[in-house]
């Protein structure tokens, strides 16, 4: 059974940081895409980053140049350093696991946590 656990949200001012974690366990997690998405009320679920298993990264427009994804495999654990932050980054941030090569697409990922809500006042 693949569980996936975020933790690490918060509120915020803008031009704050966090950093979130998603501590994954009951499989290989080395062998898997692993990404972040964020959704806000009333809105679709949206990519923001993800790392694969060789270590490459990839990050939607807004977010380049703020946000760093890395992932600690002795750990198990995924983060999402999030620097710089801005009004519009308010969401629910989810953790997303998948075994095949990255997308940015959230219905490609069969594996999710259960959400940490990330708040930035202006």
């Amino acid at each position: 059974q693949v569980q996936l656990v975020e933790s690490g949200g918060g509120s915020v001012q803008a031009g704050g940081s966090l950093r979130l974690s998603c501590a994954a366990s009951g499989y290989t997690y080395s062998a898997s895409c692993m990404a972040w998405f964020r959704q806000a009320p009333g809105k679709r679920r949206e990519f923001v980053s993800a790392i694969d298993s060789d270590g490459g990264t990839s990050y939607t427009d807004s977010v380049k140049g703020r946000f760093t994804i890395s992932q600690d495999n002795a750990k198990n654990t995924l983060y999402l350093q999030m620097n710089s932050l801005k009004p519009e980054d308010t969401a629910m941030y989810y953790c997303a696991a998948r075994f095949a090569r990255c997308s940015w697409y959230y219905y490609d990922f069969g594996y999710w946590g259960q959400g940490t809500q990330v708040t930035v006042s202006s």
